[in-house]
């Protein structure tokens, strides 16, 4: 396979199938197949980073989410943001995020900082 930037559906289909193929023999990363596939994958990534984006995730869904995951509830923050009747107005959207609380949800709740000032 001759490895060269992804400019077309027909190219992308064509590298996708090859690189299946090259996974299918279980190269050793080290080897010199096993280094042409890795750039076969980072010419994949920019195309699909072009054509397919991901939008970025809500940061108050991202902040429900990780409340549920980490089994916390709105009124385990009361006091450290304000009123429970204020966190559930900021989670519900009646009230906007603020940096200061981006930071704590940064730092109590692992989000990553993009994610809440998005």
């Amino acid at each position: 396979m001759k490895l060269k930037p992804i400019k077309t559906e027909q190219e992308y289909d064509k590298m996708m199938t090859w690189v299946d193929e090259q996974f299918d023999r279980k190269l050793q990363p080290d080897s010199a197949e096993g280094e042409i596939l890795q750039v076969a994958l980072l010419l994949i990534k920019a195309y699909e980073d072009e054509h397919y984006p991901i939008p970025a995730p809500d940061p108050i869904e991202a902040i429900r989410l990780k409340m549920e995951e980490k089994g916390v509830r709105n009124k385990d923050f009361v006091g450290k943001l304000g009123s429970k009747s204020y966190i559930s107005a900021v989670l519900n959207r009646r009230k906007p995020l603020t940096l200061a609380m981006a930071k704590f949800f940064h730092k109590e709740l692992g989000i990553p900082a993009s994610v809440l000032l998005a």
